[in-house]
């Protein structure tokens, strides 16, 4: 806003678009004036933006396709990375600010972030969820009495591992579901009361069975141990742990609350010490070759994966230092 307001342009869209050609990273924006409603995907086309339209002509916008759904809206298409749509009273306009960026969605969103009722530039969230688990068997070919998911986020996929590999998909695990994400609470204790809060083990599932458990990622490993614990107390005579994304070793730079990269488990530990210290009888992680195919509806090459890898998407002249998460936001202050 600060730049928007600071420009001499003299229309707004143009003013918004002097804006958003000083600044990098990830972002969707939805704005409204008088008479406008404006809405702009940054040019990597890191997080997601959609177009719909209800039945009685009214346009909307959406960060992701569900969102029409509840409304009655129908999906038109989605906003293009660096491009802007102006909706007024003669309809919908499009600006493209800045298509010659090179893509770079993030493919988090299809593993944890986005609803898995969503579509995203053209690829089912619930579709890529479900071969990841079918991806998962199998890599990981995992033998067991039961296939359970960490709910909800690990869901889609654990009815994908048990899909392929023939072993039955229950419910082990149940969620409170009045609370919140646990991996962004700020202090250790807060997680780990937040885990205690927010899932129990169904004793009568588990008991006496192997158990394989299907969750999205591991980010600390504290939370995961947890569960681990909750289950072997519950009675459950071995668990074996699958994990939809390949292992976290790098923080997220474009506006994820992931940690420092000090405090991420992968950054520290090999896969067989992280087995270790969540107590699993058996880990095994996606590899980044299987998580492509699963997001099969999309260019491989058009996806970021630092987290996993570290190549960060976008070169400015500077690379991200260390630990600093926020070294793009402290660099440079308008």
């Amino acid at each position: 806003m600060n730049l928007i307001a600071r420009s001499r342009r003299e229309r707004v869209e143009d003013r918004i678009i002097d804006s958003l050609k000083q600044i990098k990273g990830a972002y969707c924006l939805t704005i409204m004036t008088e008479d406008k409603l404006i809405g702009a995907r940054d040019p990597q086309g890191f997080r997601p933006l959609c177009l719909g339209k209800t039945e009685e002509g009214s346009w909307v916008l959406s960060s992701e396709s569900c969102g029409l759904d509840v409304v009655g809206a129908e999906f038109i298409r989605d906003i293009l990375p660096g491009e802007m749509v102006i909706i007024d009273d003669e309809g919908v306009h499009s600006y493209p600010f800045a298509t010659e960026e090179k893509k770079a969605a993030c493919v988090f969103e299809y593993i944890y972030f986005a609803r898995p009722d969503s579509v995203i530039d053209g690829q089912s969230v619930h579709d890529a969820r479900f071969m990841m688990g079918r991806v998962l068997a199998r890599e990981a070919q995992f033998k067991g009495d039961i296939v359970i998911s960490v709910p909800d986020s690990g869901t889609t996929a654990a009815t994908g591992y048990a899909y392929e590999s023939g072993i039955p998909f229950v419910e082990g695990l149940i969620k409170n579901r009045y609370i919140g994400r646990t991996f962004i609470q700020p202090t250790q204790k807060k997680r780990d009361t937040a885990v205690k809060l927010k899932l129990n083990a169904i004793r009568s599932v588990v008991e006496g069975k192997s158990v394989i458990m299907v969750d999205d990622s591991i980010v600390r490993g504290t939370t995961s141990g947890k569960i681990v614990r909750m289950l072997r107390n519950a009675g459950a005579k071995s668990v074996h742990m699958c994990i939809s994304s390949p292992p976290i070793g790098y923080p997220c730079f474009y506006g994820i609350d992931t940690s420092v990269r000090k405090e991420l488990i992968a950054a520290t530990k090999s896969v067989e010490e992280i087995r270790e210290f969540i107590g699993a009888d058996s880990l095994h992680f996606l590899s980044i070759e299987g998580l492509k195919q699963c997001v099969s509806k999309l260019n491989a090459d058009d996806m970021c994966y630092a987290c996993f890898n570290s190549a960060y998407p976008i070169e400015d002249g500077t690379k991200p230092a260390g630990d600093d998460k926020y070294v793009f936001e402290q660099r440079k202050k308008c």
